[in-house]
């Protein structure tokens, strides 16, 4: 229900692939919404831009429900196609309604995140074989976190071999937190491509 600080916020993905992208997300337990179902939800689910304290860690349900719309507990996510400047896109808000934003090219792509994460340097993930695009978007964003070609839980060790943490000190500049350091611990993680483990 996207309660874990780390998970996808937004998702930007560039017009040559997005098509195919919606088709693969249509074979998942997610519900896409319209645009007017997507208004509809923002009016119900967030006050005064921010997110209602009653839907916050809730399932894909409880929030659909609020809309007439009929789902069970089997649906994990809400998906909404917006723009990049949607309110939803700079949101932080611990729900599983995702905002997704199609983008003309990868650096429009990693410019659009950059203004996304809006200066909290927590978290940023990417897919792609092209290691040049992968280094851009880790050097732009300079997060905690940043994952590359795997989930965002990889970020937290899951399938990682890496230890877990639920805590991420960006604000402080420690990162991922640990009792063995203070210094500042910077996780990258690499799935296929350049991965030598």
């Amino acid at each position: 229900n996207n309660i874990i600080c780390c998970e996808e916020k937004e998702i930007f993905v560039h017009q040559n692939i997005y098509d195919q992208f919606l088709r693969s997300l249509k074979q998942l337990p997610v519900i896409i919404l319209a645009e007017h179902q997507t208004d509809k939800l923002m009016k119900r689910v967030f006050t005064d831009g921010h997110p209602d304290k009653r839907f916050i860690g809730k399932n894909a349900s409880v929030l659909l429900a609020e809309i007439g719309v009929q789902a069970g507990d089997e649906i994990r996510l809400i998906i909404s196609e917006v723009d990049e400047d949607h309110p939803l896109v700079h949101t932080e808000q611990l729900m599983p309604f995702l905002p997704l934003v199609k983008v003309r090219s990868t650096e429009a792509g990693i410019a659009q995140a950059y203004q996304a994460e809006n200066g909290r340097f927590h978290s940023a993930y990417m897919h792609s074989q092209n290691i040049s695009h992968l280094h851009a978007m880790a050097r732009k964003m300079n997060t905690a976190i940043f994952v590359k070609n795997a989930p965002s839980l990889a970020g937290l060790g899951y399938e990682t071999g890496m230890y877990t943490s639920f805590t991420i000190a960006g604000c402080t500049g420690e990162g991922l937190t640990t009792a063995r350091t203070f210094t500042r611990e910077r996780l990258c993680v690499l799935k296929g491509y350049f991965h030598i483990v």
